[in-house]
């Protein structure tokens, strides 16, 4: 998913500042975290207390990010990065555990997600400095050293190797996702009985809101990006969405998608968004970016067999499609989805 600051569209919170009594108190806080926006929303008893809540939520993500960085070199998953080809790199058991479940995720869709992603040859530009579409032979060359098959688990050892040197592995995609449910992990544990945290657009949500409600999670309009089409009702759910109507560039008359299918390292197409609600963020995260490379028949086919995760998409034709599993209610508002011109 994108890092743009936009992204907190996608699932704009709708949060209902209502109190009711004088027990409890809603507190909200914004943050930069693993490199992108953290909304923590939270129910308490007082403010003093919702805020050593979100401090230690705050604590938490900061641990996860410690050890999954690939961005700080003195990470575990950095660590396993540098020794690509070398040797298996010892980890904590949660560092293998999020890694095989990222494995499992690829073998289910067969590379369709892949966090060995990371090593590909950035030839695709979205910063507007791409000229022309990248030669077969780029684009073959830039996902030389992607292979989820590549990636070699110890659960006896606790260890992690990477097969070919010049592999990465990084969790940019489920990531967020881990963090926010175990940030959510913590809070239950201090009896906090509601609240959000949002890892731009990775959402998890527990509880009810002030006046006893569902939470409001809003809904962008792929084609109108400033625009909140309807909203999902969650109680003790989560929801994240991937979308490829954020990033692209327009080349030779034709639109591609900052998503890129890491097994022919060429744009996905076909579908706009993906929003996936289930227990966990971090498998939802998975699922949704999944879809987006697999298209909707084979991602619906995907998804249905996993009863407790359902997805709603939005194709490039403006197309609301639903999985069999998808019991969530949503409200669509007034607006109209459809191509524009630029779709």
């Amino acid at each position: 998913m994108s890092k743009n600051w936009k992204i907190i569209l996608i699932f704009y919170i709708l949060i209902l500042s209502i109190t009711e009594g004088k027990t409890q108190v809603q507190r909200h806080r914004t943050t930069t975290l693993m490199g992108c926006r953290f909304d923590f929303t939270v129910i308490a008893e007082d403010s003093l207390q919702a805020e050593k809540y979100i401090d230690q939520a705050i604590d938490e993500v900061v641990r996860i990010d410690n050890l999954i960085s690939d961005w700080k070199s003195e990470s575990q998953i950095s660590k396993v990065n540098q020794n690509a080809g070398r040797r298996p790199v010892k980890v904590d058991r949660e560092v293998l555990e999020l890694t095989r479940r990222a494995i499992y995720i690829s073998e289910i869709t067969h590379g369709a997600f892949d966090i060995s992603f990371a090593a590909i040859d950035k030839i695709w530009k979205f910063d507007g400095s791409m000229k022309h579409v990248p030669s077969p032979s780029q684009i073959k060359k830039s996902i030389k050293k992607i292979g989820y098959k590549n990636i070699i688990l110890d659960t006896i050892n606790s260890t992690i190797f990477l097969k070919l040197p010049g592999m990465k592995i990084g969790f940019g995609s489920i990531g967020k996702g881990y963090a926010a449910d175990k940030a959510k992990e913590v809070l239950a544990y201090k009896k906090v009985k509601a609240g959000i945290i949002n890892a731009s657009g990775d959402i998890s949500v527990w509880g009810s809101r002030l006046n006893r409600e569902n939470w409001k999670i809003g809904i962008v309009n792929p084609f109108i990006p400033s625009d909140i089409i309807g909203a999902f009702s969650l109680k003790e759910e989560c929801v994240t969405t991937s979308g490829s109507y954020e990033k692209f560039v327009e080349l030779e008359g034709k639109r591609y998608s900052h998503i890129i299918d890491p097994r022919t390292g060429y744009p996905v197409k076909g579908i706009l968004s993906v929003s996936v609600v289930g227990p966990k963020t971090e498998m939802a995260n998975g699922f949704s970016t999944s879809i987006m490379v697999l298209g909707t028949q084979k991602g619906i086919e995907l998804i249905n067999h996993f009863p407790d995760y359902g997805c709603l998409i939005i194709t490039d034709e403006g197309e609301l499609i639903k999985s069999k599993n998808f019991n969530t209610k949503i409200e669509l508002y007034d607006s109209e989805i459809k191509p524009t011109s630029k779709s």
